[in-house]
């Protein structure tokens, strides 16, 4: 792969190629990332698709779509076809283009990076909003602030999440900046290999104090906006540790450190109400919670996300300090167990 000196053109410069797929003739398009591959002396002879695949490891949805484009896969400076035999010292180049089509609104909604590269955009993102529009949010989603945030920049970058995090779930989220990091990404995410860990405060007090919740979540077949454990659930490991307990009159309270091995819708939620210890301020898994404090939403935040770097191969890691309401709610518990309230 090529170093930081021959990353791709960005902003305006870096439209350079037309689509040649009829129904899009002639729209500018966005390259957003280059890869370069150089054929070893024992690969003589090799396919270049076995380069794509193996190589490159270019998903097979994405390299139909680069074969669509001019320029976006050639072999020593000139188009070619995944059949062709190459030689060694045959230099294969992919650029990572897409046509300018993305729907989302550009609105001037504040958002917090915790990094970004050419690659990646890693956000904290805060409670009380959703990730990206849907039929209920149609606007004023994270997805609305961050291509507002490129817009501005002169970056046609589309916005590709990586994972969700639910509206009131706040913390690390990584947004892919082009295809081949989103692909890279969410493969990683499919076999395990991202880890995410969440700060969960939660009613009660696990027991025992670290320990694993594998147990099968699906939908509630009455209401199909929760999930409940099922044995024809799909297979779901949630690792947890206590950090603190806060005794007080009435009832226990706990911080909870939890790592995730699958990643099932609310499963944290799901998983902690299954061991009896359902989320502080959770309105859906814990809608008679007898902890009474002003907190607005349910005490999750996801505050460390690590994976392998799609470009660099590093591994990254990426933490977001509790925000201020779940500051603010450890502080009472504590002060609630000082004075036994």
């Amino acid at each position: 792969m090529k170093d930081d000196k021959e990353r791709p053109l960005q902003g305006s410069d870096a439209l350079l190629h037309t689509i040649t797929s009829k129904e899009d003739s002639n729209q500018p398009i966005w390259e957003s990332a280059q890869l370069t591959y150089q054929v070893q002396e024992h690969e003589d002879g090799i396919q270049l698709r076995t380069v794509l695949l193996s190589r490159l490891h270019l998903s097979r949805r994405l390299i139909t779509r680069l074969k669509k484009l001019e320029n976006a896969i050639t072999v020593n400076g000139g188009r070619s076809y995944n059949h062709k035999a190459l030689s060694a010292g045959d230099e294969v180049v992919i650029r990572v283009a897409e046509p300018q089509k993305e729907t989302i609104v550009p609105e001037p909604i504040p958002i917090e990076i915790i990094h970004e590269d050419d690659d990646i955009l890693v956000l904290n993102k805060p409670p009380d909003i959703v990730v990206h529009p849907t039929y209920g949010f149609p606007n004023g989603t994270l997805a609305n602030g961050v291509v507002h945030y490129w817009r501005s920049r002169g970056e046609q970058t589309r916005f590709r999440p990586v994972h969700r995090l639910d509206q009131e779930t706040s913390g690390v989220l990584v947004v892919a900046k082009h295809a081949y990091a989103h692909q890279q990404l969410s493969e990683q995410m499919q076999r395990g290999e991202m880890g995410k860990r969440y700060i969960a405060f939660v009613e009660g007090a696990p027991h025992p104090v670290e320990g694993t919740v594998h147990a099968p979540i699906d939908r509630d077949p009455v209401d199909r906006h929760l999930r409940i454990v099922t044995p024809a659930g799909y297979d779901s490991i949630t690792h947890y540790r206590t950090l603190a307990v806060y005794p007080a009159l009435g009832t226990q309270a706990a911080k909870v450190s939890c790592r995730l091995e699958t990643g099932r819708t609310h499963q944290i939620r799901v998983h902690m109400q299954h061991i009896g210890c359902p989320l502080i301020g959770d309105k859906f898994y814990n809608p008679n919670g007898v902890l009474l404090h002003e907190l607005k939403r349910h005490a999750l935040h996801a505050v460390e996300l690590s994976f392998i770097h799609p470009m660099t191969r590093d591994k990254v890691v990426f933490e977001a300090p509790l925000p201020e309401d779940l500051v603010h709610l450890e502080h009472d518990l504590q002060q609630r167990a000082r004075k036994g309230d």
